[in-house]
């Protein structure tokens, strides 16, 4: 189901200097932690001189949708409270009207604000936004589809499929583990082809995965010093003899340092393909959006997030 569902937006007006500035905020309501603290964290951008006007989505909008079509109203900023399908919803028209973004995070993994170092709080995280340091982030993107995190193929595509609603409503980021050790019992290898930097590799694997951020699936790292800002894409695939030898790689994963691994390919790079004998479906940020072939490239500085001034791994400026 996609996390994008249900949306409501609220549009914001901002100041300079004094005056009133506009934004353009949008809370998915059905997000794992709904609306709970809301209203704090809006009194927080109140404070700051935000005016808070709402626009209720119909059934059939999402976020991107929404930004495209208030983009002219002449809005300084969009705030984003939702999870990161939310974020991923809006990040072609984020792209498109070059809007600087601020994040509330209302999902259940919340891997963008994590990677950001903002913290789950809400009025914690309207604090960030209130300060106003804004700086630019890439994307990756898959098939002409941009995403914040990670797009994998394999073992955390099926994940994405089987993990529902209820389960992550129910048992938050512990839903991520229990569905991903009932289906290690059920992963098989496949051939993938990567091509990447002049060569192609043929590799039996159970997952691709290209990250663009730091974080993903509720508690991995797709590298260690990856940030969402380092202008380069990590790639990794799993190419273990055994899937239960995937049990003793999970601390690595969370750590980031799989790529020490002998069964670990890992490499950097800012453009990659993966074919397969068949059609196999992308999870880009928790979304199935597409299929095998996968062509993935970095969009460097692609869009301005509201964030703290030094994010984890960075230097300041």
């Amino acid at each position: 189901m996609n996390d994008r569902a249900g949306e409501i937006v609220i549009a914001a007006e901002p100041v300079s200097q004094g005056a009133a500035r506009r934004a353009l905020l949008v809370v998915n309501g059905r997000a794992r932690n709904g609306n709970a603290g809301i209203e704090m964290a809006l009194e927080v951008l109140r404070g700051a001189g935000w005016i808070l006007v709402e626009h209720r989505c119909s059934p059939e909008q999402n976020a991107a949708d929404v930004i495209r079509a208030r983009a002219a109203e002449g809005f300084a900023a969009v705030i984003l409270g939702g999870g990161d399908g939310t974020l991923n919803g809006a990040a072609p028209a984020l792209m498109e009207t070059g809007l600087p973004f601020g994040i509330l995070p209302l999902g259940t993994a919340n891997d963008l604000a994590r990677s950001l170092g903002i913290e789950p709080d809400l009025v914690t995280a309207a604090g960030v936004i209130a300060a106003g340091h804004v700086r630019p982030i890439d994307l990756g993107e898959v098939n002409g589809l941009p995403f914040f995190n990670v797009a994998s193929i394999g073992f955390s595509a099926t994940l994405a499929q089987r993990l529902g609603r209820k389960e992550k409503r129910r048992w938050g980021k512990l839903g991520y583990a229990l569905a991903a050790f009932r289906l290690l019992r059920e992963v098989r290898p496949f051939t993938a082809w990567l091509t990447h930097d002049g060569v192609t590799e043929k590799v039996r694997t159970i997952q691709v995965a290209v990250g663009n951020g730091r974080h993903y699936g509720g508690g991995m790292t797709v590298e260690s010093t990856a940030r969402p800002d380092d202008g380069k894409l990590d790639v990794y695939s799993l190419e273990l003899d055994h899937r239960w030898r995937l049990l003793a790689l999970v601390p690595y994963l969370r750590r980031g340092t799989h790529g020490q691994w002998r069964d670990v390919r890992a490499f950097p790079t800012t453009e990659c393909e993966v074919r397969t004998r068949r059609p196999m479906p992308v999870n880009t940020d928790g979304e199935i959006n597409t299929y095998t072939p996968a062509r993935f490239r970095l969009l460097p500085r692609a869009v301005r997030v509201y964030a703290p001034e030094v994010i984890p791994g960075a230097v300041a400026g």
